[in-house]
């Protein structure tokens, strides 16, 4: 068996975190991967290595020959030159490089590395966070598609690309639960719940790591930010967390785990730090629970400038303290400080770092590195003919148009306005309606606004060669035009329907983008309300990377459409949505609020002592001053153009589930509509009396089902004793038997239809 070959069936379900993990044999096959004997001419390289080559080993920079928007991405630009990166290379200096600009640079930096005394070769690594050249949905909008398997699909095409261009490593997927949508960096997840995180998690490493890690077109994953990155103070980035063992262990580390169960060889760890340890030296969270309680033995890396950022954080006194806290907590490479380099040498011959530290760290490094076949051929991965075939191609923009339709989210389609007829005069307005600009969203190293296919193209394409179709800006992303809304409302006036392209530019989600209002720009929505004063029909079009409280004529449109951050393709596939080629699919992976001061918002929350009924407002409780305690439109939300009808709860079992056995929960859905469209089925169930409190609902499965116009379904789902549990008084895996109430629902907070059925005790 590789590595990839572990099972696929989440081992986390309802936070049976550390139990489940000790058992599964996921977790005996990645720690007998991460701890398995090197080739003896391998190991014997470290032997022959001097301390100075030993750092070197654990040492990675930005790329000097550096390409796409690399440069701009991280504060500290590349120091010293690309003649001296390839001089430290041969010096054996260096392990590696990141986000470097292709197959040329490559070979020449593996030519020097080549001519080292060791000749161990370099490790190419990249931020391929959503798509190399061919750039698919951010990751945020793509878990709206509750597909893994398109995840795993698009991931593949990705790390297909990137290996093409050199790159041996992947830092991705981002695994971070992110439960408040004022947090920038929420777009390069999977949104707020734990079962779709895990999912999606496995299925990207799946993807990037494909059937074996020495393939010419696999990458090495890298789970990140280890952890509770997304748990930032009123989501700042790069903010302190301080949230209780129970909430980590049952909430932000089983995405982890099904990553590591998956096959990922490397993690990140994250720049925050967890009540007052920064985790980048934080030896509970690098050593005890990662190696030592999860057995994972694989490469873990800081982020960039991780830690030396421990003398900011007011942990470390110097540059050389923070090398020693990082390096003894259990971080094996340092990103781009090049601390590791400097300090490591003279921290072990003082022993303030044991030299068996020193060579454990090193020997993860080669193990990857002979995991990925690097010391079989060095120029693996290094092939400028297939860079040239592999990149771009045809059928990697075909699973980029998939990917965008199966991620976009219809809101509201009030009066069945969508989708829109062919003959009527539209008039397309908004700042993002044309141009070559914020189309393949934040974060992206190699992809390039000009290659992808903006709005205004894609309606022409789809609404076909009798199309009338003005375009007008209307206003700028962030300020308003002179004269832009007088003209958006005389295009307005002169259409039937209007199609209102708004939101946020891509350079406001991401690292470093937190918001205080996630509410659309003042400019933007004075361009809505002006438009919508017209009295024309208006389809909303969002452009966004997190949840956004909408409000005003924004709200108010008979229909609204949520598309993210689209990539390559995004302008074709909102036509094949709008013209309803495709019947749109995607579901909510995050609430969106009634207002940004509900955030953190999450549908997976308590009940408190004092909840609110469905209804009116009662004083006394939990709810705020005139707003709800509920989503404006709720995790799992979303439309198509067809119907659907949820009937029959039904039970087996006589509603008992034993404690061994298994429990089949169904419901009929059928599709009243006019429409043949997929629904995703949602399973929840709540714990009524536990020693814990759980949560109101807990997402334990879900399927798409494809429906025919009148035509019906019996969708069933199986419940067992492991999708109950949670992390008990004691912090082990706990599971209580009692009542349950189960809903299968279109989305967290829908009625659908429910019941309820009983745990037996063990006999």
């Amino acid at each position: 068996m590789n590595v990839t070959q572990v099972s696929r069936r989440s081992l986390m379900l309802g936070g049976a975190a550390v139990l489940a993990w000790r058992a599964s044999p996921a977790r005996g096959l990645i720690a007998a991967l991460g701890t398995a004997r090197l080739p003896a001419a391998v190991e014997a390289l470290i032997g022959k290595m001097t301390l100075e080559e030993k750092a070197g080993q654990l040492t990675l920079m930005a790329a000097a020959w550096a390409g796409g928007a690399a440069n701009s991405l991280n504060p500290i630009a590349p120091t010293g030159g690309y003649a001296a990166q390839c001089a430290d290379a041969q010096a054996g200096r260096l392990t590696g490089v990141f986000n470097g600009n292709g197959a040329t640079m490559a070979r020449e930096m593996q030519q020097a590395a080549m001519a080292s005394r060791l000749k161990i070769p370099l490790i190419f690594a990249a931020d391929v966070i959503h798509g190399f050249r061919t750039v698919f949905p951010v990751p945020l909008g793509e878990a709206a598609s509750f597909d893994p398997a398109l995840a795993e699909r698009t991931a593949r095409v990705a790390a297909t690309e990137a290996a093409a261009a050199g790159i041996d490593w992947t830092f991705a997927p981002m695994v971070d639960i992110a439960r408040d949508a004022r947090w920038g960096r929420g777009v390069e997840g999977a949104g707020e719940d734990v079962l779709l995180g895990c999912d999606m998690a496995r299925a990207r490493v799946r993807g990037f790591q494909g059937n074996a890690l020495t393939a010419d077109d696999a990458v090495m994953a890298c789970a990140k930010h280890f952890a509770a990155y997304g748990a930032g103070e009123a989501g700042l980035d790069y903010n302190s967390v301080d949230i209780s063992e129970r909430t980590l262990r049952d909430v932000y580390f089983p995405p982890f785990q099904a990553a590591l169960a998956a096959g990922s060889l490397s993690v990140m760890a994250a720049f925050n730090e967890i009540s007052g340890v920064p985790a980048t030296a934080s030896r509970w969270l690098m050593t005890d629970v990662l190696r030592d309680q999860w057995g994972f033995g694989g490469l873990t890396v800081s982020d960039y400038t991780g830690d030396e950022e421990l003398i900011a954080h007011g942990l470390a006194a110097d540059e050389r303290d923070a090398a020693r806290l990082a390096f003894m907590a259990g971080v094996d490479m340092s990103m781009q400080s090049a601390l590791y380099i400097k300090y490591l040498p003279e921290l072990v011959t003082s022993g303030a770092v044991p030299l068996a530290r020193l060579d454990q760290a090193v020997r993860r490094v080669l193990r990857v590195k002979a995991t990925l076949g690097l010391f079989d051929d060095p120029f693996r991965r290094i092939d400028p003919r297939r860079e040239a075939t592999r990149i771009g191609t045809a059928a990697n923009r075909a699973v980029a148009r998939v990917a965008a339709q199966r991620s976009i989210v219809m809101l509201k389609n009030d009066g069945g306005l969508l989708p829109l007829p062919q003959d009527r005069k539209i008039a397309l307005i908004g700042p993002f309606a044309t141009g070559q600009h914020d189309l393949i969203g934040p974060w992206n190293v190699y992809g390039a606004d000009s290659e992808a296919v903006d709005l205004a193209a894609g309606l022409r394409a789809a609404a076909g060669a009798n199309a009338q179709i003005t375009i007008t800006l209307g206003s700028g992303v962030e300020a308003p035009l002179d004269g832009g809304i007088a003209a958006a409302i005389a295009a307005a006036r002169a259409a039937d329907i209007v199609v209102l392209a708004i939101g946020e530019g891509q350079d406001m989600s991401g690292e470093a983008q937190a918001r205080t209002d996630i509410v659309v720009p003042a400019a933007q929505q004075a361009l809505a309300d002006a438009v919508a004063a017209t009295g024309k029909p208006m389809v909303v079009v969002l452009k966004n990377g997190r949840a956004l409280a909408l409000g005003g004529a924004v709200l108010a449109a008979p229909a609204i459409l949520v598309t993210w951050f689209l990539g390559s393709e995004g302008g074709p596939a909102i036509g094949d949505i709008l013209f309803g080629r495709v019947s749109p699919s995607g579901r909510l992976p995050v609430s969106f609020p009634h207002a940004t001061g509900q955030e953190p918002y999450h549908y997976a929350h308590k009940s408190t002592g004092r909840p609110n009924p469905v209804g009116p407002l009662l004083p006394y409780k939990a709810h705020f001053r005139g707003v709800p305690n509920t989503a404006l439109f709720p995790f799992g939300h979303g439309l198509t153009y067809g119907r659907f009808a949820y009937t029959g709860l039904e039970t087996d079992s006589s509603g008992k589930l034993a404690w061994d056995g298994a429990l089949i929960v169904s419901a009929t859905i059928t599709n009243t509509g006019k429409a043949a469209a997929d629904e995703v089925v949602q399973l929840y169930v709540h714990d009524v009396a536990a020693s814990i409190t759980r949560p109101v609902r807990q997402l334990k499965a879900y399927r798409r089902v494809s429906l025919a116009p009148g035509s019906s379904e019996k969708v069933s789902f199986t419940l067992r004793r492991s999708d109950l549990t949670f992390i008990g008084a004691d912090m082990t895996p706990t599971v209580e038997p009692g009542d349950f109430l189960v809903w299968i629902a279109p989305s967290a907070e829908a009625d659908g239809v429910s019941g309820s059925f009983r745990l037996t005790a063990r006999r």
